[in-house]
């Protein structure tokens, strides 16, 4: 074999061998991008402590989606000035500097560390999708449906492990800053995965979605499972309780919710990607969705197992819509800039999400009411989504979204 017979037989192997690279930056990525908001609240009720009042706890469970809504709408310009790469790695730093900020003092580190984490995880948020586009155009809803589940796992891991570390190690500090390891480790895998993988810097905006009914759809979309996903993360485990369960069933209840959609989130967006319109799947996810909360409003303890399975499968529109801002869009920029729409006016709404759902409770005295309003919200996610799903492309693409 020639030197150049043997060049052009290694090329191929090469190329997979950074995108396996590239693929497994990814996971680690995306891994962090839920810890050092669950691994927080698994400790709140031990920062009193601290002299963290109940006010500036309840702020803190908001503060994630705000910053996320805050923060996710500088996401396209960030993309055009520096790249998604650097995009990502910045926000990596941002988390890594937010989890050793956070444990230094009282709660005023507790806050702007949680600030500075949660800044890194919208930027982080916006631009990964923007990474499947560039790296993976063929594979979007396969690489979409596995990050989503480890950041599922993430999360999860985050609720379950934190405790046992603080108590393990005698103090709340170590609980928390045990997870800045991990996040060095992504920064680190991310870096060495991203060497002379930058693309050059757009000149361009990205499009102005504001006019697209689908860029609204799929903004409207992801606004609407962010409030099930907050909603449950916030709620869930006191329906439970309310219905009698004790505080540690209602606790594995809710685990059992977002770890049954682990797989779920890697098949959901793989078939979506593969459908003509993902509308019917959206569809199919959010009578799944419906169908939980209809159970706990009717008989939350005789169908409780059930109910919190089928809300964790109904989850799985977020991947699904995930999948959509490549699906829609041509091109990187324009997919940054569906990204940072969908993300933080999708996460303003779900802001609102928990606030109005625990205050028809205290209003009414029970979770029926909760209940009936979600389902509500379910009539708008199908509805949205059918939308979202048509087969069209938004942006400076050719444009058919009429």
């Amino acid at each position: 074999m020639t030197v150049l017979e043997h060049r052009s037989a290694s090329a191929p192997r090469r190329v997979l061998t950074r995108a396996a690279w590239l693929l497994a930056a990814v996971l680690l990525v995306a891994a962090n991008l839920r810890t050092p908001v669950t691994s927080l609240g698994a400790l709140l009720d031990s920062l009193h402590s601290i002299g963290l009042s109940t006010g500036t706890a309840s702020f803190l469970t908001s503060l994630p989606v705000l910053c996320f809504a805050a923060v996710g709408a500088t996401g396209m310009t960030l993309a055009r000035r520096v790249g998604a790469h650097r995009g990502v790695a910045l926000g990596l730093a941002l988390i890594v500097a937010g989890l050793l900020v956070r444990v230094v003092a009282g709660s005023t580190t507790l806050l702007v560390g949680t600030f500075l984490a949660c800044a890194g995880i919208a930027l982080a948020n916006v631009l990964l999708p923007v990474v499947v586009k560039e790296h993976f155009p063929t594979k979007v809803g396969q690489v979409t449906g596995t990050y989503t589940a480890v950041m599922s796992t993430g999360a999860a891991l985050g609720a379950a492990l934190t405790v046992p570390i603080a108590s393990a190690a005698g103090g709340w500090r170590i609980g928390l800053v045990a997870w800045v390891v991990p996040a060095v480790l992504a920064l680190v895998a991310w870096t060495v995965s991203g060497r002379g993988r930058e693309h050059a810097r757009s000149r361009s905006r990205g499009a102005s979605l504001w006019r697209s009914p689908v860029a609204w759809a799929v903004t409207i979309t992801f606004g609407t499972q962010s409030v099930f996903a907050y909603v449950i993360m916030s709620w869930l485990p006191t329906m439970y309780a309310d219905a009698g369960y004790s505080h540690g069933e209602a606790g594995l209840l809710l685990a059992v919710s977002i770890l049954i959609g682990v797989p779920i989130f890697v098949v959901a967006p793989t078939v979506a990607a593969r459908m003509r319109s993902q509308g019917p799947l959206v569809l199919l996810l959010t009578a799944i969705t419906a169908a939980g909360f209809a159970g706990m409003a009717v008989a939350p303890h005789a169908g409780g197992w059930l109910w919190a399975v089928l809300l964790g499968v109904g989850g799985a529109v977020f991947p699904v819509v995930l999948t959509m801002f490549a699906l829609r869009t041509c091109n990187s920029d324009d997919t940054a800039a569906l990204s940072s729409m969908a993300q933080s006016i999708g996460y303003l709404i779900a802001a609102a999400g928990p606030l109005l759902v625990g205050l028809l409770r205290d209003t009414t005295g029970s979770w029926t009411t909760s209940c009936v309003l979600l389902l509500g919200v379910a009539v708008v996610q199908a509805t949205a989504g059918l939308v979202a799903g048509r087969p069209v492309v938004v942006g400076t693409g050719p444009r058919n979204d009429r």
